[in-house]
């Protein structure tokens, strides 16, 4: 079990319930009726938060939950400072802290933005795109993608103009992706040192990696996610936040991702 913020809004959940509801059935045992004027003061605090913290729950652990993106893993699709939204139940409904499973619904699908724990630090949550699938042969190799023996097409969009946190990657090329029916564009940076592998994905289990190649800490390096980690899908950008650009950033907000 991770103490995260999953955790510390249950608990606040229980313990304003059971504060509010203990006190309701003190008052019915001895035949009291309920008088806003005369409540305690923890009990009217109790009875305030408990269906606000109750409702972020549920709307947190089973429709959506927003996150930041934290560093350029993921340009050019995701820029540092936007702020997403993450489908908790496309992957089917799972129970809060605990991450049990309990509803079967979809499965990923290869080219899914998905959050997942991050394997070797579960109390870490990384985004990625699916890559590959359980039984699926990934090859990568001159930077370029095979997967069950069919080259992933890429089509160069040319030179990529970073900006803000991500300025930095400048110069990179740019290049749109077709996995497998999925168009995406990616971001590679030749002459510098890449990794070459040809992975078979385990049972239960998905290949992830970053849509800035040379630049994401993924699944090459780590190996595959298992199905329990997974989080949920990103599908909306609801807001972009970057100091060192412009500020807000409206033209991002608004995007469906793919």
């Amino acid at each position: 079990m991770d103490f995260d913020f999953s955790f510390f809004l249950l608990l606040a959940t229980v313990v304003t319930g059971l504060i509010w509801g203990g006190y309701l059935l003190f008052l019915k045992s001895k035949g009291l009726i309920f008088d806003e004027k005369n409540e305690p003061v923890v009990v009217e605090y109790a009875r305030s938060f408990f269906p606000i913290v109750l409702i972020v729950l549920l709307l947190r652990s089973f429709i959506a939950e927003p996150f930041r993106i934290p560093s350029g893993s993921m340009m050019p699709t995701l820029l540092v400072g936007d702020f997403i939204l993450v489908n908790k139940f496309t992957y089917g409904i799972r129970l809060p802290v605990i991450n049990k499973k309990v509803i079967e619904l979809n499965e990923p699908k290869r080219g899914d933005i998905a959050v997942f724990r991050y394997p070797k630090e579960p109390s870490v949550d990384y985004i990625k795109r699916v890559i590959g699938l359980p039984g699926d042969k990934v090859v990568y190799s001159n930077r370029k993608l095979t997967i069950n023996d069919v080259p992933v097409k890429q089509v160069s969009l040319g030179r990529y103009q970073g900006v803000g946190q991500g300025e930095d990657m400048t110069g990179a090329e740019e290049l749109l992706e077709n996995l497998m029916g999925i168009e995406h564009s990616i971001l590679i940076r030749n002459g510098t040192p890449s990794v070459e592998f040809v992975y078979v994905v385990p049972k239960g289990h998905y290949f992830m990696m970053g849509d800035n190649r040379d630049n994401s800490n993924d699944s090459r390096y780590w190996g595959p996610v298992p199905e329990a980690n997974l989080v949920g899908k990103a599908f909306f950008i609801w807001m972009n936040w970057d100091w060192q650009d412009k500020g807000v950033g409206f033209d991002r907000i608004g995007t469906v991702l793919k």
